[in-house]
């Protein structure tokens, strides 16, 4: 079975209106736009000055609208101004009225501020003491804090100024046993059974310490003498 064959024929439009004919237009062509009839300059010239100038008609129609209205505004003021009026009349004599009526409630309004007073200044007089209360507790953390630390501060610096000394001590003593150990070397020759120098350093603590221990107790018989 063969293909269908689904081609078209082209129609050229121009070719087609052309075989059809003029068509005759039922409205105005462009010629007829163009070819419209025109007023000269001077005709404008009038129809600009009698724009500017305006119909009595129209002027006498404004007049009576502003009159009308200025009326109405006068009538609008004077209503205005009587209630005003009248409102101020109204707030005079309820002022009066308060008046009458808080002399006769002003003693029992004194009672009850008085009263009312007496317990915000009590409310006022416990909130005081409490927070002098915290005042107090927190001073007195932040010196027992305070003091805590200087005395740490005191106690590292002992121990240092202890330790220090002691360093002071044992260089002492060891330049005291190396010069004593030279002058033995120069008169004899070291024997086997010498002191080590730990030994010679406790004998010579040991000796001091008597020595001090002797002159506190003179001073202290001096004393009782």
């Amino acid at each position: 079975m063969g293909k269908r064959d689904n081609r078209v024929a082209y129609m050229n439009p121009i070719a087609m209106a052309r075989s059809r004919g003029s068509v005759q237009s039922s409205g105005p062509t462009i010629h007829d736009y163009l070819n419209r009839p025109r007023p000269t300059w001077e005709e404008v010239k009038e129809q600009l000055e009698k724009k500017k100038k305006g119909s009595k008609a129209l002027a006498e129609f404004e007049e009576k609208m502003n009159e009308n209205w200025k009326k109405e505004l006068e009538k609008h003021r004077e209503k205005l101004l009587s209630g005003s009026e009248s409102s101020s009349k109204k707030r005079q004599r309820k002022k009066k009225e308060k008046k009458k009526s808080g002399r006769y409630s002003s003693s029992s309004s004194s009672s009850s501020d008085s009263s009312s007073s007496s317990s915000d200044s009590e409310d006022e007089d416990k909130k005081q003491g409490k927070w002098r209360k915290k005042k107090k507790n927190r001073s007195h953390k932040s010196s027992e804090s305070s003091m805590s630390e200087t005395e740490s501060d005191s106690k590292d610096s002992l121990k240092k100024k202890k330790k220090s000394k002691d360093g002071t001590e044992k260089e002492k003593d060891i330049k005291g046993l190396s010069k004593k150990r030279k002058m033995y070397s120069e008169d004899k020759p070291l024997s086997s059974e010498s002191l080590s120098e730990s030994e010679y350093i406790e004998e010579v603590r040991a000796k001091k310490k008597k020595s001090s221990e002797e002159a506190g107790r003179g001073s202290s018989k001096k004393k009782r003498k």
